[in-house]
């Protein structure tokens, strides 16, 4: 049985990471994956068409993140979708299906086809199939059908340096597809500025694919000043999706674009001391906070639990199945002791028939039967007999008494060699191997039980000091641990040593070598003298040890280390209060307790077997890193200056006049989508501090709503006298071509 669950809440006791005690933990915080982005049925065009006239304006904020539009005088926008368009070709009713904005994540169909309409990470529009899709929505969408003409005039944003190429692509679009009266275009953070009120000042506008920042001076923009980081919403996304797999290089889930802008939205913040909150952002105080949990979907496996009625059942039925194997079994014990009674009556009888026979017959007689000789006829008679007494003893429940092992007996070996025959002397030689075993096997016995009895003499004194004099006691355990820690240590070290060619230890190693491969001798040897000795001492053998690397290196009778660590640890627990189990040797190699577990997994311990588990994605460190490129490039691999550099160069160095310094230094304003993590306006106040004149006065504010006052201000100044003049009409498109554009202010601020 297999059931899907969204979520799950771990115990509230868990390990402790110093103690390894149990310690109440808060639950961990889990975040839910969200789904694709479809906002289901949208209600039918509205009728604002009838309350426009021919002075009303279309406002479309054309951002790459978002599209923005609505009539001049709304308050806020009526659409707000991503520039997404699927097209496909629907064979049930032979048509092509169009789907744009949030519409285009319906179903797994249409997410499939889906195209964006601008260049992935930059502003510039590249699928115009896409933005005529996007643009047909939006006139729709608006209420607007008028016999293929529009009717009205368009105000659209557009970021800074735009291409021409795109601007007179999309003026042809507008003026040859939609007959649109007059169009007019608008730098999307001069807009914001202007709706946030702003005459003089420094706008840092972060959005979804780059970063400006924009010097404005009585008004107007200073063109040649301007900066551009190549880093934004999209780039971050981009950014945290490489991290987390880099982190999770087999994670069984799909991470798509729109949940990693979301994650970077939702759980990422700017750190105010980003290398010192780095250091200890893993630290196991306070990590529950820290790392945030995103769980996504999984099928889980549940055992449903059975009643005692149904495991009383089970069980008798287990016992009763155990009952007729017995039966089975003995059944066949029994079958087989008849017939090796009837094997051993047979051979008895064939002995008995050798007695009085001659040598010839008697040697047809084995024959027959594949006997060499009399001697292995007798040998299996006694092994026959002694198997079936021991099967008829375990039938009847008795204990067979343990017989004594008889010791062989080796004639031949008393025999001089003269007086044996050839079939004499190889039957001597194979005596003479059996008594050496058989003596080798007694020595052996007697060394292990020397063995044994020394261990617990040894055992027995150590008991004896222990009860008399248990400080003096611990302290010895507590010294031997430590020298075990010190060859631990010193063990790894070489191996890590003879892995580094450059080390002393593989450089003595390799001279070893060249010194036993070497066909000059350090000295010069006698003639007839070849025979250097090597291995008439042991000690000549720890060559191969000092020469091995790897596992191979270690000799059968190297003491194991780790086993004489858990001895004494083992005993330093039972009878020492102050030393705990966090205190071993294996608490502090737990993989459980490490920086690299707390990375992937977070504090808690991790069941790999728990599929709730595995469809688990951590965010910690992720979650100040990628906000913290736009202040440090180089840590995405970006070859560029972050924007305090940025603005720190422009005000120190770009500004001609020291008055026009101070007014610019009076307004730092901040807008865009990605200036809206928590912290960002305090950083960059503090950094600007430290790279300003002491003297210098500085104010830092952001927009009212980053998001939206750039169609705001658009719409806005729609209304204003300064924007029919601005307009590209028809006739002059027609007139002057579709390069043709008009310089026009922005009431205090200058668009162009």
């Amino acid at each position: 049985m297999t059931i899907t669950y969204t979520r799950y809440v771990e115990p509230l006791l868990s390990a402790d990471a110093t103690d390894g005690k149990r310690s109440p933990k808060p639950p961990p915080r889990i975040w839910q994956a969200i789904d694709p982005p479809f906002k289901g049925y949208q209600p039918a065009p509205s009728e604002a068409y009838q309350q426009s006239s021919r002075d009303t304006a279309v406002v479309i904020d054309n951002g790459s993140s978002l599209v923005r539009a609505g009539w001049s005088f709304d308050a806020t926008p009526r659409l707000s979708f991503p520039p997404d368009v699927a097209r496909y070709r629907d064979r049930k009713y032979n048509r092509t299906v169009s789907y744009v904005g949030y519409n285009a994540y319906a179903d797994a169909t249409t997410r499939g086809q889906i195209r964006n309409a601008f260049e992935p990470g930059t502003s510039i529009v590249g699928n115009w199939d896409a933005m005529e899709g996007i643009l047909d929505h939006i006139f729709v969408s608006l209420g607007i059908d008028n016999d293929g003409s529009i009717d009205r005039s368009v105000l659209m944003t557009e970021t800074i340096a735009n291409l021409s190429y795109t601007r007179k692509t999309m003026s042809e679009i507008l003026f040859e597809c939609y007959s649109a009266p007059s169009v007019a275009y608008g730098i999307d953070s001069l807009f914001s500025y202007k709706f946030n009120k702003g005459v003089n000042g420094l706008i840092i506008s972060s959005a979804h694919s780059s970063t400006h920042v924009i010097p404005v001076l009585y008004g107007k923009p200073i063109m040649s000043s301007i900066s551009r980081l190549n880093w934004g919403g999209y780039q971050g996304a981009e950014y945290l999706l490489k991290l987390l797999k880099l982190k999770y290089p087999s994670f069984p889930g799909k991470l798509t674009d729109y949940q990693a802008q979301h994650w970077v939205r939702e759980h990422c913040y700017v750190s105010q001391e980003f290398e010192k909150e780095m250091q200890c952002f893993l630290d196991w105080t306070g990590l529950e906070d820290r790392d945030h949990i995103i769980q996504f979907p999984f099928t889980e496996h549940m055992v449903i639990e059975k009643s005692e009625e149904e495991l009383a059942r089970i069980a008798e039925r287990k016992r009763e199945g155990g009952r007729r194997l017995q039966e089975q079994a003995a059944k066949m014990r029994l079958e087989k002791l008849v017939q090796k009674e009837q094997e051993l009556e047979y051979y008895k009888d064939l002995q008995q028939r050798l007695v009085g026979q001659t040598k010839k017959e008697t040697k047809r007689l084995l024959d027959e039967d594949e006997f060499k000789d009399e001697a292995q006829l007798d040998k299996m008679i006694k092994d026959m007999e002694k198997s079936v007494r021991k099967a008829r003893n375990k039938d009847l429940g008795v204990t067979d008494n343990v017989e004594e092992e008889e010791v062989p007996a080796f004639p031949l070996l008393d025999i001089p060699d003269e007086q044996l025959d050839e079939a004499g002397l190889k039957q001597k030689r194979h005596q003479r191997l059996l008594k050496s075993g058989v003596e080798a096997r007694a020595r052996a016995k007697i060394e292990k039980e020397q063995e044994k009895a020394r261990k617990a003499e040894e055992q027995r004194l150590d008991d004896e000091r222990r009860l008399n004099d248990l400080g003096g006691w611990l302290e010895d355990r507590r010294t031997a641990r430590a020298a075990l820690l010190q060859r631990i240590k010193d063990r790894e070290r070489q191996k890590a040593d003879l892995g580094n060619r450059k080390s002393l230890a593989s450089q003595m190693r390799m001279k070893t070598l060249a010194n036993l491969a070497s066909d000059a001798p350090g000295r010069k040897r006698r003639r007839g003298g070849d025979d250097d000795n090597f291995g008439a001492n042991d000690e000549d053998w720890g060559v191969y040890r000092t020469v091995a690397m790897g596992e191979q290196s270690e000799d059968e009778e190297e003491e194991d280390l780790d086993a004489e660590m858990k001895t004494v640890e083992a005993q330093l627990l039972k009878y020492d209060p102050s030393f705990s189990e966090s205190k071993t040797m294996a608490a502090q190699k737990d993989w459980t307790k490490s920086l690299m577990h707390a990375f992937l997994r977070g504090p808690r311990p991790f069941d790999s077997e728990s599929q709730q588990e595995v469809h688990q994605l951590h965010l910690n460190v992720e979650r100040i890193r990628v906000p913290e490129v736009v202040f440090q490039p180089a840590i995405a691999g970006l070859d560029q200056a972050g924007i305090v550099d940025i603005a720190a160069d422009m005000i120190n160095h770009g500004m001609g006049k020291p008055q026009d310094r101070n007014s610019i230094l009076k307004d730092i304003f901040i807008t865009g989508g990605n200036t809206l993590f928590t912290g960002f306006e305090e950083r960059l106040s503090k950094e600007l501090r430290a790279v300003l004149p002491v003297e210098a006065s500085m104010r830092v504010r952001r927009a009212n709503d980053p998001l939206l006052d750039a169609w705001k201000g658009a719409a806005q100044w729609s209304k204003e006298p300064g924007y029919k003049s601005a307009l590209v009409t028809r006739q002059e498109y027609q007139e002057k071509g579709s390069d043709y554009l008009k310089e026009h202010n922005l009431g205090n601020t200058t668009a162009f």
